[in-house]
């Protein structure tokens, strides 16, 4: 006599047999994997070349809110001590009180992470001659005065 087999137990004796081929193993071939990671890379070749110039453009961007960050900084440091940091106590003056400055109210940062450009060096920090103003400075990616493209000045 035949017995007719639910479908749910007819499917619970396939996985308990390892399938219905009955190999018990299955996954991905060798050659599946090395045409998955060919496509993969010819995307990648394909997508760098336009990705890569947004990257140096948004350091200049970054560095350049950075920039007007300190600059909002420097004014409420000059609207409490009625004078900019001198070229001495520089941009640390924003994060730690400088001695002798007893109006001091800061920090006016949280920290010395924003004292630094998107390449990781300091911004330069002078004070006008004429007391008018600070001049800040990222000398870009190369570090050098002047340059084009990632390698420019970026200052206020």
């Amino acid at each position: 006599m035949m017995r007719f087999l639910q479908p749910s137990e007819r499917f619970r004796r396939a996985r308990r047999s390892g399938g219905e081929s009955g190999h018990g193993e299955s996954g991905f071939t060798l050659v599946e994997l090395l045409v998955v990671l060919a496509i993969i890379a010819l995307i990648a070749t394909l997508a760098a070349p336009q990705v890569l110039p947004y990257l140096g453009t948004a350091r200049t961007n970054a560095a350049k809110a950075q920039i007007r960050n300190i600059e909002s900084a420097l004014e409420l440091y000059y609207v409490d001590n009625a004078k900019y940091p001198t070229s001495e106590e520089g941009l640390n003056a924003l994060v730690a009180q400088p001695a002798g400055e007893t109006r001091w109210n800061g920090p006016y940062l949280k920290g010395t992470t924003g004292l630094k450009d998107p390449w990781g060096r300091p911004y330069s920090y002078e004070v006008k001659a004429d007391a008018s103003g600070v001049v800040i400075r990222s000398l870009g990616k190369d570090g050098k005065p002047d340059g084009t493209g990632e390698d420019q000045d970026v200052s206020n």
